[in-house]
């Protein structure tokens, strides 16, 4: 066990800038997700032509396990140094649930603002790229932009819907299949990470709150989302705990601001 001091991995940490409705950006996806912050701003690739070195598939997260297991491990030996402990004394369940939530939040956050700006996202795996960084926010190229004319040629399941089962499912089950960490810590970083998207929406661009947690309670009716009991909103609690306070020794452990553990007692 060591201390720590790091915050917690989701969009929601950004606070105190309200971005005007008419300005530039509004005209265009692009230009919103920049203006949003380093979790919604993405580099965009024409669809079906793969952006070059150093962007690589997401999908090999998913289809080569250790390449997966090394991003946990790096994210482990990034906890335990800005810790001032060793990567052992990092539980590996921790760094994978850690792990997890980066990804997570990163993904789902330019999906959410999409959805709430109506801009139609088709975020398919195979036309996702990442860059395998530390200390912030992934680099993530996304198919686009989008064509408001080609809208009707899109699926349905375009967007932040496709992206839960054909992206966040398949990482989620990728990361318990290699640590022994839970679904339900797992899919409760998927809540807070649409949660933490969709506040961020509605505090810097308050025309769209209405739509934004719209989204966000279009996505809770997810049959991995089942066992969450608190709607997106100011008042959201995760019904599960990211495992980030088992770094910090003493008591109380801190814990996220969204952490069912939060309304508990102070944690052992």
């Amino acid at each position: 066990m060591c201390s720590s001091d790091l915050g917690h991995a989701k969009p929601g940490n950004r606070r105190g800038r309200v971005i005007r409705t008419g300005a530039k950006w509004a005209r265009g996806l692009p230009d919103m997700l920049a203006a949003l912050g380093p979790f919604f701003a993405s580099h965009f690739h024409p669809p079906g032509a793969p952006p070059a070195p150093p962007w690589r598939p997401l999908r090999e997260l998913t289809d080569q396990p250790e390449l997966l297991l090394a991003r946990i491990g790096s994210v482990r030996a990034a906890l335990a140094g800005r810790a001032g402990c060793s990567p052992d004394h990092v539980e590996l369940r921790v760094a994978a649930s850690i792990t997890h939530l980066g990804l997570t939040a990163r993904l789902m956050a330019p999906a959410v603002a999409a959805g709430a700006g109506q801009h139609r996202l088709d975020l398919p795996l195979d036309e996702l790229w990442w860059q395998d960084e530390i200390g912030g926010p992934v680099p993530l190229s996304i198919p686009g932009p989008p064509d408001p004319r080609a809208h009707r040629g899109l699926p349905e399941r375009a967007g932040p819907y496709r992206l839960l089962d054909d992206v966040i499912a398949p990482i989620t089950a990728a990361t318990s299949g290699l640590v022994a960490v839970s679904d339900r810590v797992l899919w409760g970083n998927l809540a807070s990470a649409i949660n933490g998207a969709a506040s961020q929406v509605a505090a810097q661009l308050p025309a769209l709150t209405r739509p934004a947690l719209a989204v966000a309670a279009s996505l809770a009716g997810h049959p991995g989302l089942a066992g969450e009991r608190h709607p997106s909103g100011p008042q959201f609690r995760r019904s599960s705990c990211c495992l980030l306070y088992r770094l910090t020794p003493g008591r109380p452990r801190p814990v996220c601001g969204d952490c069912i553990l939060a309304a508990a007692s102070p944690v052992p």
